[in-house]
């Protein structure tokens, strides 16, 4: 008999237990499904926050009111809200750029519109910085999700409560060798990864405090658990690798019909197989199991880019989606970022992202770190041009040229212009315009006091579960 579990991704999921040769042929064939890059998309996660008093959690009412008023809303992207209630939007994969930069432009511009009725703002922060963990959703999931995360210590709440990022999802590319093949690209991804998180990190505070990194976020994914969070291991041709890494990574539960779903301790999937216990495996299983892995670029069929903060601004977001875009589906700029990008390797040594010296630095100093800084002068520099060859818009690549003179020309990333979090009660949130620089804007931490306990208020509102969306894997 099937088993017909909720959160189940795909179908109802077939009676026949996998064997091991077996979840290899699966995982080896839909990880990296390879053709020339044609398509695009882009999942945007946002803090939801009171625009004249974001130190304050939402009142239930007001949060259920306002989160029922979006998912009215007729929105081409998927809507789902994270643990901690933050909102995200999963467009659909678009056969261009400019067709996801559209499309996603509309689907936020009446999400704002929709909150801001409601007085509230999609704030574009990596990590919150006033409120502590408090998880509002009570899915079985993210009870399991919980309960498995707490082990390791407290990043796991922090990031699935606190959390916000741009993850940008490209074709995995082709079959051949050569700037747009899929090894080059997988290996091209786990180097300018770095470069990525160092350019736009943006999230310097944690419940009132600076933390002393950049990007606060990438370092409480490298604080979770290591199986979990890490990229394969190298020396392994890619699919090879992720096949192995996904069975050897341990199970964070195990899913039933009724009652709470089992978390065991280091059970791997492969030792799940081999066991047959508590019952034997099935390919919705795997399926799943999937969705509980969160390397920084995890290959879905596409390659997910899951290393970049929320952006600020109203046009934050898509400076990250069209500079990604353009340095991997561009051939000429991907050769120019790929001989950029090789000599990092030798700094991040034989560890895996992101727990190495590379994305550490990226992480903790941003574009202060001088070959970070010189590595993404190249990367924007080749991405401006590309983004003309590949029809952006003259808008697109005005923004991203603005952003590129603002910070990576100054070697400075947007964490840098933070003020303290109490300092942005009572005046406009990170939700607009960046302001212009000048020589009076900060460059790096600076000594403010920390925001008393006094002003953070635990106990926000519970989010309902959102409608199930097929194919909608979760990402948290």
């Amino acid at each position: 008999m099937g088993l017909d579990i909720p959160g189940a991704t795909g179908s109802r999921p077939d009676a026949v237990p996998l064997d091991e040769s077996g979840a290899e042929d699966l995982l080896r064939g839909i990880c990296f499904k390879t053709g020339p890059p044609r398509t695009v998309g882009v999942e945007l996660e946002w803090l939801i926050h009171d625009r004249e008093r974001p130190d304050l959690p939402v009142g239930r009412e007001r949060l259920d009111s306002a989160v029922e008023a979006v998912r009215a809303l007729p929105l081409s992207a998927a809507l789902t809200f994270e643990p901690g209630g933050q909102l995200e939007l999963s467009s659909q994969p678009a056969g261009s750029l400019m067709e996801c930069v559209d499309t996603t432009a509309a689907d936020l511009a009446a999400v704002r519109a929709s909150l801001g009725a409601a007085g509230l703002a999609p704030v574009g922060l990596g990590v919150d910085p006033w409120q502590p963990p408090y998880r509002r959703l009570r899915e079985r999931r993210y009870e399991a999700m919980e309960a498995a995360l707490d082990r390791a210590g407290p990043a796991g709440r922090a990031m699935m409560c606190t959390s916000a990022s741009v993850q940008v999802c490209l074709d995995a590319g082709e079959e051949e060798p050569g700037p747009l093949g899929y090894g080059r690209r997988w290996q091209l991804a786990h180097l300018l990864g770095a470069v990525l998180v160092a350019a736009f990190a943006n999230s310097p505070f944690q419940q009132g405090r600076r933390t002393g990194w950049r990007s606060t976020r990438q370092s409480l994914w490298a604080d979770l658990d290591p199986g979990r969070t890490l990229a394969p291991g190298s020396g392994r041709a890619p699919r090879e690798a992720w096949a192995a890494h996904v069975l050897d990574t341990t199970v964070l539960c195990i899913r039933c019909e009724e009652g709470p779903w089992d978390v065991p301790e280091g059970l791997t999937f492969r030792e799940w197989i081999r066991t047959g216990s508590p019952r034997p495996p099935v390919r919705a299983d795997l399926d799943y199991h999937l969705t509980t892995l969160f390397p920084p670029i995890r290959p879905r069929g596409h390659l997910e880019l899951r290393m970049i903060d929320a952006q600020s601004g109203p046009d934050g977001w898509l400076v990250p989606l069209a500079v990604a875009t353009a340095l991997f589906d561009d051939p000429e700029a991907a050769e120019t970022v790929y001989r950029a990008v090789k000599p990092l390797a030798e700094t991040a040594g034989s560890p895996a992202a992101p727990r190495n010296p590379l994305w550490t630095t990226a992480a903790r100093e941003g574009l202060a770190d001088p070959e970070l800084r010189a590595a993404a002068t190249v990367c924007f520099g080749a991405a401006l041009p590309a983004l003309e060859r590949m029809g952006a818009s003259g808008a697109v690549r005005a923004t991203v040229a603005a952003f590129t003179d603002r910070y990576v020309a100054r070697g400075r990333c947007p964490a840098d212009d933070l003020t303290e979090p109490g300092d942005l009660t009572g005046r406009s949130l990170p939700t607009g315009p960046v302001p212009p620089a000048g020589p009076d804007v900060p460059t790096g931490p600076v000594d403010r006091p920390a925001l008393g306990p006094e002003r953070l208020v635990a106990g926000p509102p519970t989010i309902p579960p959102s409608p199930p969306r097929p194919g909608k894997a979760a990402s948290a």
